[in-house]
């Protein structure tokens, strides 16, 4: 695809879920398709008719196994937050259909034990799990995430601890 033909393509609508422990460590999954670290978030498509509140709590379990029950939705980012991937990723995913997603960030609390933490999920994302501290996170994202991370936890920073 040419750079023009890819700028011509729409976002993918998206939430992303930022889950905090009480000491204010931030959940992150290895992503299970990437042989490099390729840490990030937990993270998915809206659906057709879904609202984003719902479609957080939804990919939340899907993702980490966490069941709403043990979290507290405490935020959502002001607007969506969009993020073009690399030029050569976009036809790989998608089926060529967006040039990135925009994404709708959620703050979730979590107030449960590690153990509802079941990664092995019916279509797992990650690999392995671990709480970082924001600064850590941001050190050991893909980089084309990176801005948006940032963006979200400055959104996000009075309330993660």
């Amino acid at each position: 695809m040419t750079p023009e033909e890819i700028y011509a393509l729409p976002y993918r609508p998206c939430v992303g879920l930022m889950v905090c422990n009480p000491n204010g460590g931030i959940f992150a999954g290895q992503r299970i398709d990437s042989a490099k670290d390729a840490w990030q978030m937990p993270q998915g498509g809206v659906e057709k008719g879904e609202n984003p509140r719902d479609a957080a709590l939804r990919e939340l379990e899907e993702e980490t196994g966490i069941p709403a029950f043990a979290v507290n939705v405490v935020a959502e980012t002001q607007d969506w937050i969009p993020y073009d991937l690399p030029h050569q990723l976009v036809p790989k995913l998608w089926k060529g259909r967006y040039r990135g997603q925009k994404q709708r960030w959620f703050l979730l609390r979590f107030a449960g034990d590690d153990s509802l933490i079941n990664i092995e999920t019916k279509h797992p994302e990650f690999s392995s799990w671990r709480w970082l501290e924001p600064e850590e996170l941001l050190a050991n994202i893909v980089p084309f995430k990176k801005d948006t991370y940032l963006q979200v936890i400055r959104e996000f920073q009075a309330q993660i601890t």
